[in-house]
């Protein structure tokens, strides 16, 4: 076995939908501050004025919507919690000191990588509903002012919430060294693989664990 030989951790086809993803997301979540608050109005200038802005916000957000479900069809089998997923969440502390000594081995995506995952998954939900019930040029009219007003409610409770999650996903994508290299060229060392995934990396390279107590007995 080639111990130096560094391991794909994502297709380009993955990264490509995954940038396609964040590019939208910054294009819809700057179109919608300007529409929020007048405040933000001056915004609008990025997408030729508040007219087109208006007209662009909900095709961004659809788009947005269709590329996140590509990620969704591909990932969500690894996103399910188990039980060491729980353990990992309890032992917290030590994961956020770098203390591997009785933290659980994890597979391609840990813990808060899952909750991460799902929580972006519910939001985008909350903002396609709710903003298809606001889409005021093909189908608001068919909605009581009560329900529009819910809605505007829940897509702003729903962006914000969305907004906060991809903060902590790029926050922790910088302080986990590695993890946006391995989203702009696919590939991680196989020591990064082992440090940081080890279940994953055992399964892709089918390296076995060492006889005698691991770290997931700490």
């Amino acid at each position: 076995m080639n111990h130096d030989k560094p391991i794909l951790r994502y297709t380009a086809n993955e990264r490509t939908n995954h940038w396609l993803v964040a590019i939208l997301f910054m294009m819809a979540g700057l179109s919608g501050l300007a529409l929020f608050h007048p405040a933000l109005f001056w915004l609008t200038h990025l997408f030729g004025g508040g007219p087109w802005t208006r007209i662009l916000h909900p095709f961004l957000g659809v788009a947005m919507f269709v590329f996140f479900v590509g990620l969704v069809v591909r990932f969500w089998r690894a996103n399910f919690i188990t039980a060491n997923d729980r353990l990992w969440l309890r032992r917290i502390d030590r994961v956020m000191l770098n203390k591997a000594e009785g933290v659980p081995a994890i597979g391609k995506y840990n813990a808060g990588q899952k909750l991460l995952f799902w929580t972006l998954l519910l939001c985008m939900l909350v903002l396609l509903v709710s903003g298809v019930v606001m889409w005021r040029a093909w189908f608001s009219q068919y909605f009581g002012i009560s329900t529009l007003r819910l809605a505007s409610v829940l897509h702003a409770l729903a962006a914000f919430v969305l907004v906060l999650s991809i903060i902590v996903h790029i926050y922790a994508g910088i302080w986990i060294k590695g993890s946006v290299g391995a989203m702009m060229h696919g590939w991680v060392s196989r020591a990064w693989a082992r440090h940081h995934h080890e279940l994953w990396y055992r399964d892709v390279t089918g390296d076995k664990p060492p006889q005698g107590p691991t770290r997931k007995k700490g």
